[in-house]
């Protein structure tokens, strides 16, 4: 079984962090002299929390079984419960981050090969951390060597040949592929923190579900025209 997955992460309120948390996050814009930048620096420090495992956690993880082309979404938000999309193809369920995480430990477990855009250096990482910190233990490392590609291909390392040339995001290589960008929709991934705060958790599901769909249609390209090996 091949998993291509995603995630989508929210930012912890910026209040909620110790005090020396807060110091430390802000120490550039601190040291600026012009007001307007020193207010830009803090917006860009506190809009960025949601990258970092100690400062955001996982808001959904969706996962495509290549095999079947079937999705599931697992996403955080009340009340708990499961549903499908119109065309039953994707499974939703509400559940907690605990839960979540060992979801997916599960399911990695079990997979010949993940697939992902920038998951060595973001989703992989994200998701390790933030297991650590709710003693989640990870079933494996897929991290090991970024040449290797039997457990773990990253389409963004392959798609820049390993940093050889310059990287894109996601829906810049959608838009010149000829794919459905998932931003298309309305919605990007500065907009779960909102959503999130909302209650509109659903949406969010929403998204990383056509985030994944849009990772599994540019592995199909790469597969068949770039994977020269």
């Amino acid at each position: 079984m091949k998993l291509v997955f995603d995630i989508e992460t929210v930012g912890f309120d910026f209040e909620a962090l110790s005090e020396s948390q807060q110091e430390h996050l802000l120490r550039f814009a601190e040291k600026e002299k012009c007001e307007d930048d020193k207010v830009l620096k803090r917006e860009e420090a506190i809009r960025y929390l949601s990258l970092y495992p100690f400062t955001a956690s996982v808001a959904a993880l969706a996962m495509l079984n290549v095999d079947t082309e079937q999705v599931i979404v697992f996403y955080c938000g009340e009340p708990s419960e499961e549903w499908k999309s119109e065309d039953k193809l994707i499974t939703y369920k509400s559940i907690d981050e605990k839960e979540l995480l060992q979801k997916f430990w599960s399911y990695a477990d079990k997979a010949k090969q993940l697939i992902t855009f920038n998951g060595r250096q973001f989703d992989i990482p994200f998701l390790m951390f933030r297991s650590a910190i709710l003693k989640v233990k990870p079933t494996k490392n897929f991290i090991k060597n970024r040449y290797d590609t039997k457990s773990h291909l990253d389409l963004l390392d392959q798609l820049t040949l390993h940093g050889m040339i310059r990287k894109f995001n996601l829906d810049f290589y959608c838009h010149a592929f000829g794919i459905d960008s998932p931003k298309s929709h309305g919605v990007s991934g500065m907009d779960v923190k909102e959503l999130f705060n909302s209650g509109r958790c659903k949406e969010i599901a929403i998204y990383c579900a056509d985030d994944v769909k849009a990772t599994y249609k540019l592995y199909k390209i790469w597969n068949e025209y770039l994977n020269l090996e």
